[in-house]
């Protein structure tokens, strides 16, 4: 059986769920602790003595009656709700995560300025939004724009290193429940992406916000495997197979759990390529459920997150993992989209002579043509010190070409899914572990790759992620997205199809952030806005226009 999603947007975010060799200082080939999670501890959970609220509230909390306390105790209760409800590292972070919020809110003036204008009308009062996507502190300022906009909120991350703990933290203190932490098992990722589906009065989401397209994977191929079981029977991979339990138990335990949640959503607004591509693919085969937003293609969020995001994460990643001197060095980017040129700036402007690869003739001009020079893998293998992913591809370095690297060659992913490095043909070597998400791969012949992030996202396993500022961008447009679905639907206009955001929304949220930067923008007259046949105020270029 063909694996239940597509390699759509480079490696995987998420823990095999079989143990792999992972050595430090043992025999070879004996993992610390079985990647199940199996026989590990949880993560400690506040108890009610640790969270600093008075007896009387702790009382009432106790026997379910937070409805007849007052605002200012029922508020305090309800945080408390949410803090002993989540699945979080350590809750002692959240000041810490509080003080990055703060700063971080400052630097994300769509969001802002979204709360400013529509927090009076509470467009999103009603919503109930399973969140799947990064839980950093920028996510965390999005968490907070749509509760301003009255939407209740539940998250998971959709990786199990991007979480940053302290963000987690904060968010739960403040009343949402958070089911995230840095360094899960695949067994907790799949746990977790259930319980945002899964509201503490017995309810279940009317929206989806998605980051990959686990969420709305699990609840359509849940639903489908209610009525067509075999669609379980043949994981291919360790990933399908750990998917494929956590729902053979829900199915178990809940029969038709996953047809009632499924009933119930509106709509899913998507990030990211991978998940978009999921999408679409859905959509031609007839078995979209809802309607859907495609995000990643709106102009402010995949020319603006996907290319100068990278340009300041990827790099900032590959230095707090190995304190490697970049200049000079060959790097390797396989991929020219928005991502591989994005990746391919950051290494050049850090003083690397870089190599792309790539399949798409036009891609493959535009990275000569910007001075780049093009090579085929099997010819860049040999000579690179540093190379990095990013194609939404399967299998783009393969066993054959790390073995043709040179010794402690960088080897890294800035895509989705793990699966564009051949991660499982590693499995059976010796593994180094050097600091967490830092690995050395040592091949029978002696020489060894150094691995980062074990083939996931390397800007967020091993560093944050992007910057606030290319992030608020993004998570506007993720804002407006769920408004529209959610707000502006009631007539029925959006069938189970994928669309994206009209043109005027795109400029509007670029237009958001120009005071921050400083930028003024020149003024169409009438008579120059009828000679090009716009309006002063825009759209300014058509739906086609490629930027």
């Amino acid at each position: 059986m063909p694996t239940p999603w597509p390699s759509a947007d480079g490696g995987s975010h998420k823990e095999g769920c079989l143990p792999r060799p992972h050595i430090d200082g043992g025999p070879a080939h004996e993992p610390p602790q079985d990647r199940r999670g199996l026989g590990r501890p949880p993560p400690p959970q506040p108890s009610f003595s640790s969270i600093p609220l008075d007896n009387d509230i702790k009382i009432s909390l106790y026997r379910h009656q937070t409805s007849r306390l007052d605002p200012g105790v029922s508020q305090q209760a309800e945080r408390l709700m949410s803090i002993t409800e989540s699945r979080i590292a350590d809750p002692s972070l959240a000041a810490w995560g509080r003080k990055e919020i703060e700063i971080a809110e400052s630097e994300m003036p769509g969001l802002m300025a979204t709360r400013a204008e529509y927090g009076a009308q509470q467009p999103l009062k009603g919503a109930r939004i399973a969140g799947s996507l990064h839980m950093t502190i920028q996510t965390a300022v999005l968490i907070e724009t749509l509760k301003a906009l009255g939407a209740d909120v539940r998250w998971a991350s959709c990786n199990i290193y991007s979480t940053q703990d302290h963000a987690a933290a904060a968010i739960a203190a403040a009343g949402t429940p958070v089911f995230a932490r840095k360094g899960e098992t695949l067994t907790e990722y799949w746990d977790y992406t259930h319980k945002i589906f899964e509201w503490a009065d017995g309810g279940t989401p009317n929206m989806i916000l998605d980051d990959g397209g686990d969420a709305t994977l699990l609840i359509h191929l849940g639903a489908r495997a209610e009525k067509d079981p075999s669609l379980l029977a043949n994981p291919d991979s360790e990933e399908a197979e750990c998917l494929f339990a956590a729902i053979k138990a829900r199915l178990a335990e809940q029969p038709g759990w996953y047809s009632k949640v499924l009933a119930n959503i509106q709509g899913v607004t998507e990030e990211t390529t991978t998940g978009v591509h999921r999408l679409y693919e859905m959509e031609r085969a007839g078995t979209l459920p809802f309607p859907a937003i495609n995000v990643n293609d709106s102009v402010t969020k995949s020319k603006f997150d996907n290319k100068y995001g990278c340009r300041e994460s990827l790099v900032d990643g590959i230095r707090r993992a190995t304190d490697v001197m970049m200049a000079g060095k060959v790097a390797v980017v396989a991929g020219f989209g928005d991502v591989g040129k994005g990746s391919a700036d950051s290494l050049r402007n850090a003083g690397c002579r870089v190599l792309v690869t790539e399949i798409d003739p036009i891609c493959a001009l535009q990275a000569a043509m910007e001075g780049y020079e093009v090579v085929t893998m099997e010819q860049a293998a040999p000579r690179g010190d540093i190379f990095v992913t990013a194609t939404g591809n399967v299998d783009v370095i393969t066993l054959d070409h790390m073995r043709a690297m040179k010794d402690r060659a960088i080897v890294c992913n800035i895509g989705h899914f793990d699966n564009e490095i051949q991660i499982a043909a590693l499995k059976n070597l010796t593994w180094n572990n050097i600091k967490p998400q830092v690995d050395e791969v040592i091949f029978p012949d002696g020489h060894r790759i150094i691995l980062l992030a074990e083939g996931r996202l390397v800007n967020l396993g091993c560093a944050t992620g992007h910057p606030s500022f290319v992030m608020s961008a993004s998570f506007t447009n993720q804002t407006l997205a769920q408004i529209e679905l959610f707000a502006n639907n009631a007539d029925g206009k959006y069938e189970n199809k994928v669309y994206t955001l009209p043109k005027h929304l795109d400029e509007k949220v670029a237009a958001l952030h120009l005071a921050k930067l400083g930028v003024t923008l020149s003024v169409l007259s009438e008579r120059q806005a009828s000679y090009i046949g716009v309006d002063v105020a825009g759209p300014f270029k058509a739906d086609a226009y490629r930027y």
